[in-house]
């Protein structure tokens, strides 16, 4: 396996008019099939792989505004949902003994994520010491952190350019970046969803810097509430674009919307629309907002995705298996519709847990549902090279 971008595909390309088609036309299994030889191709290998890792959220306090979020604080002077925690920052000798606790089990990497914190509250200068202390404490961790809403919000608010930001960031300790904050890369869904945080060209943007700088990232998608299945595919599309300029993104990860609680859900009356179907589960109400109708996608639905995921980022090497909102059966099976990679163990989780999903693995558990796939689990860095 290799950090690099695959060799970009030919003309022959799917266009999003066929991966339209083939999410409409064909069934789970003969797309779980293509998707599967697609990556045996990739991926011929006889091992699947995973890291040993912790999300560490150093802040909740947020002003973004985002639907789909229970994990964070609203600032003081802005409308939570009913219930929102309680605002913290996590001192530095908090986060080293969180990241002592993941070497000692044998973990190598940290992704660190926080809201996007008023400025009055953390400083830049913080970030940077942030970094130096973690660099400086642990030289062996590799340090993914700080999302692309994060890395805007800086350049913003502490009146830089991204590149200033990035530059900045890489020397104090940075090392790789995550793709969170991507959910559906169309503006009108964005506009929907999570006010308050980058617009899609921004957000791309910053991955472009990013890139530029050699600088390697992940790339994500959160689907299953307000978008459309074109604009699923539309995300796809500035992703595969954006990979064809630049080859910086390492691997793809799509999971689904956890409802539980959320501002999003809230606006809404779930129901199931056909029992017997394999499909979603829609939730509506007699006047829903906007006229859009909230479409939660299920195990099926995850699938299916994933598989046009794998068929469509013809020029991104790894797919992650969600097994954190979908669960390990799922997420088991998901490499045998695309993923090459079963993600994190994930020593930590703060923010899907907070909608109500709280699956975890340890390493032992992960290592046994690759190996009853039948593949050899290896464990990986960030860049997908072997530590084993």
């Amino acid at each position: 396996m290799t950090s690099a971008g695959v060799s970009k595909a030919s003309s022959s390309r799917l266009s999003q008019a066929d991966a339209l088609a083939m999410y409409t036309d064909l069934s789970i299994h003969e797309l779980g099939r293509r998707a599967y030889a697609e990556a045996c191709r990739l991926h011929p290998e006889p091992y699947r792989t995973y890291v040993v890792d912790r999300n560490i959220n150093y802040s909740n306090w947020c002003t973004a505004q985002c639907l789909f979020c229970n994990f964070k604080a609203p600032p003081q002077g802005q409308v939570g949902t009913e219930g929102s925690p309680a605002g913290y920052v996590l001192s530095f000798d908090q986060i080293g003994r969180k990241i002592q606790e993941l070497v000692d089990i044998g973990g190598t990497q940290i992704l660190l994520q926080g809201g996007l914190a008023p400025p009055d509250l953390l400083s830049f200068d913080w970030y940077l010491e942030l970094l130096r202390f973690i660099r400086g404490s642990f030289p062996k961790i590799h340090i993914h952190a700080f999302s692309p809403p994060e890395i805007f919000y800086f350049s913003r608010v502490f009146k830089m350019s991204v590149r200033d930001v990035l530059l900045r960031l890489r020397e104090a300790g940075l090392d790789t970046i995550p793709g969170g904050g991507a959910e559906i890369l169309v503006d009108r869904v964005r506009e929907r969803i999570s006010r308050g945080k980058t617009r899609t060209d921004e957000y791309l943007e910053v991955m472009r810097q990013a890139h530029m700088l050699g600088m390697r990232t992940t790339i994500t998608m959160m689907f299953g509430h307000i978008e459309t299945i074109p604009e699923r595919i539309e995300h796809l599309q500035r992703v595969r674009e954006l990979q064809d300029e630049t080859s910086g993104f390492t691997a793809f990860i799509c999971w689904t919307f956890q409802p539980a609680g959320t501002a999003l859900a809230q606006q809404y009356h779930m129901r199931p629309v056909d029992p017997a179907a394999p499909g979603s589960t829609v939730a509506s109400c007699a006047d829903p907002p906007d006229g859009e109708h909230l479409v939660l996608a299920n195990a099926h639905e995850y699938l299916k995705t994933l598989s046009i995921a794998r068929l469509f980022l013809d020029n991104i090497p790894n797919l992650q298996a969600s097994w954190v909102t979908q669960g390990p059966k799922i997420g088991q099976l998901a490499l045998f519709f695309g993923a090459n990679d079963m993600g994190s163990v994930m020593m930590e989780e703060n923010v899907v847990s907070a909608a109500g999903t709280a699956y975890q693995l340890n390493e032992a558990e992960i290592r046994r549902l690759i190996t009853d796939a039948g593949w050899q689990p290896k464990k990986r860095n960030c860049y997908y090279e072997l530590l084993e």
